[in-house]
């Protein structure tokens, strides 16, 4: 039986995630996927809604909720991938009981506010010229094992080489 890896998407969810099916393609051989569209998760409206609407609907309640929802939804251990707002759900929901193996976060960068780290093996990545990452001392107070991709923006993640470096790090190391 396969190893179990749940994706957690990014503020957009499904809506032009076009790039997600690269990660889901390159990993399916080596697990079973559960793909979840963070904004269903949260119980959020984002149709025909702003970056800045629907972010304030995380901040509000979003978060929240999804954690709630996850859950409910995942009571074995599992491995997770989360983009962006995916992490600090992911992170979270850790700390309220979810059962963690590893996690990677990329661009996760409403990580750099929390103070206690999850008891699982975590690795974030931030694009250099996102200026919402964490600061260093934040990685470094926090003991947390992290990448800084060069000239990178915060949507590293739909970059295609960088999604190859990742997937073939999950696939050699979970």
């Amino acid at each position: 039986m396969k190893p179990k890896l749940i994706i957690l998407s990014d503020l957009w969810g499904n809506v032009n995630s076009n790039w997600m099916r690269f990660y889901t393609e390159n990993l399916k051989n080596n697990f079973e996927i559960k793909l979840y569209d963070c904004c269903e998760l949260a119980e959020i409206d984002s149709y025909k809604k702003t970056e800045t609407e629907i972010h304030k609907q995380f901040i509000e309640f979003g978060i929240e909720k999804a954690i709630e929802n996850l859950l409910k939804l995942e009571k074995d251990k599992i491995n997770i991938l989360a983009f962006s707002i995916g992490g600090i759900i992911a992170w979270k929901a850790e700390k309220n009981g979810l059962k963690i193996r590893n996690l990677k976060a990329i661009s996760s960068t409403r990580l750099r506010n929390e103070i206690n780290k999850p008891y699982c093996n975590i690795k974030l990545y931030f694009g250099e010229k996102d200026e919402y990452k964490p600061r260093s001392e934040w990685f470094e107070t926090l003991k947390i094992d992290y990448e800084i991709v060069e000239n990178a923006e915060h949507k590293v993640y739909e970059n295609l080489d960088f999604a190859k470096s990742i997937c073939l790090n999950i696939n050699q190391n979970w």
